[in-house]
């Protein structure tokens, strides 16, 4: 008579563990089956290598294949609304650009079909993009101040080369302008190498670009920053403007993760401890691009975004960029 209750109990237990691994709760073990992380730029650009090494990283941590698929065009809006548009599931996230996240959506709405602020889940920020200021070393500007200086003295003589309109760079030109009181003559270029060797082969006398793409030169002893947007710590000598008693930062491309609005909070109670732990791994390697890995958190990063769109959308109205 005393077993009874026992087999009662055993014959329960095992009714209770077949529900639970029936149920969608056990069936929704995250993740268990490759993630896909969108890259909307082209193979071997910048982006993608930091991407892919995130990625390398991720899959370590995760134990599972994640997959990086490049989405390129339309200034980088074409892969973050595919994203958008995605299974709201964590299987496919996205590594989020401000070009595509801040700059089109500015000055552009018509080609941007999504809110990014309403559509994307942030999981986490990888790392920031210095741009620098910076002129040939054989030119007679040793300081920003001195070129500041000679700008004023002579409105539009100067010719900054940049990546386009509305493009980081030409937002920095653009603040730097109403900061100082100067009047350069912006030089657009579509991007690529051309924008430095603008510079270097005596076409423009200033260029503003990527720190990353600036610092082989300023190695090899052809050009000399004079200012930078994000302090990096193998070249202390690079002013920010803030350190040269401005109030205002200058804006700075930076790069993270997102996933659509909508994916289950398990997935996010995973992504985003793997996440710091990856973009911290990747630190020496990135750093050493001359770019600045610095995670922020998804709140973090949320409060970023806001604060940044502000910024760039009140320029955007100075600069004729956008309609008040």
């Amino acid at each position: 008579m005393k077993r009874r209750p026992l087999f009662s109990f055993a014959i329960l237990t095992a009714l209770g563990s077949f529900l639970f691994l029936s149920s969608p709760l056990a069936a929704e073990r995250y993740p268990d089956r490759p993630i896909q992380l969108v890259i909307p730029n082209v193979p071997g650009s910048m982006i993608d290598i930091t991407a892919r090494l995130l990625s390398d990283e991720l899959e370590k941590i995760l134990d599972v294949k994640v997959i990086a698929n490049n989405k390129p065009g339309a200034s980088m809006v074409l892969g973050t609304d595919a994203v958008v548009r995605a299974k709201k599931d964590g299987y496919t996230l996205l590594y989020g650009v401000t070009n595509a996240l801040i700059y089109s959506p500015i000055t552009n709405p018509e080609v941007v079909p999504y809110t990014a602020s309403k559509d994307l889940e942030p999981l986490g920020i990888h790392y920031f993009a210095p741009n620098a200021i910076a002129v040939r070393s054989d030119e007679a500007w040793k300081t920003f101040a001195e070129l500041i200086d000679y700008a004023k003295k002579n409105p539009g003589k100067l010719r900054v080369s940049t990546t386009g309109i509305a493009s980081a760079p030409h937002f920095i030109l653009e603040t730097i302008q109403s900061m100082t009181g100067t009047q350069f003559t912006h030089v657009p270029f579509k991007g690529g190498e051309s924008i430095v060797t603008a510079v270097l082969g005596g076409h423009v006398e200033v260029t503003c670009d990527a720190f990353a793409k600036v610092q082989p030169h300023l190695d090899s002893g052809k050009l000399r920053a004079l200012l930078i947007t994000n302090k990096v710590s193998a070249y202390r000598d690079i002013p920010t403007i803030t350190e040269l008693g401005y109030k205002e930062s200058l804006p700075t491309a930076w790069f993270g993760l997102y996933a659509p609005v909508g994916i289950p909070e398990e997935a996010k109670k995973i992504l985003v401890p793997a996440i710091e732990k990856a973009v911290n791994l990747t630190k020496p390697k990135i750093d050493q691009m001359g770019n600045l890995v610095e995670y922020r958190s998804p709140l973090e990063q949320r409060k970023l975004f806001e604060e940044d769109y502000r910024k760039i959308d009140e320029a955007a109205v100075k600069m004729g960029l956008r309609k008040p």
